[in-house]
């Protein structure tokens, strides 16, 4: 059963042909899908990655810097369309004749 409409997202791969083959093989006596097999394999490597020891810090880091790339892009826009100047932080600033405000 492969789900279809919002909330799943549609992924090719390319294998070496000695890998599909097996692939095809294990899916096939466990009587899955190929897809049904991949979604399986991905779950289980995600799961396998969860359980690393240094995974929550890296995780946390990712999150850390999307949200400064958020905060800088955030401020770039209000400066565009706010009237303010977009400092190194993604905060804005406004100019009071001449003088930024802080």
């Amino acid at each position: 059963m492969e789900p279809k409409g919002p909330g799943h997202k549609t992924l090719g791969i390319k294998l070496p042909d000695e890998l599909h083959a097996q692939f095809s093989l294990v899916a096939q006596l466990d009587e899955l899908s190929l897809g049904d097999a991949l979604r399986r394999a991905v779950e289980l490597y995600v799961q396998g990655k969860q359980s690393e020891p240094d995974f929550a810090a890296r995780a946390q880091a990712a999150l850390a810097a999307i949200e400064q790339e958020a905060a800088a892009r955030r401020g770039a826009i209000q400066a565009l369309f706010g009237g303010g100047e977009s400092t190194a932080d993604g905060k804005t600033s406004r100019r009071r004749g001449g003088e930024a405000n802080n």
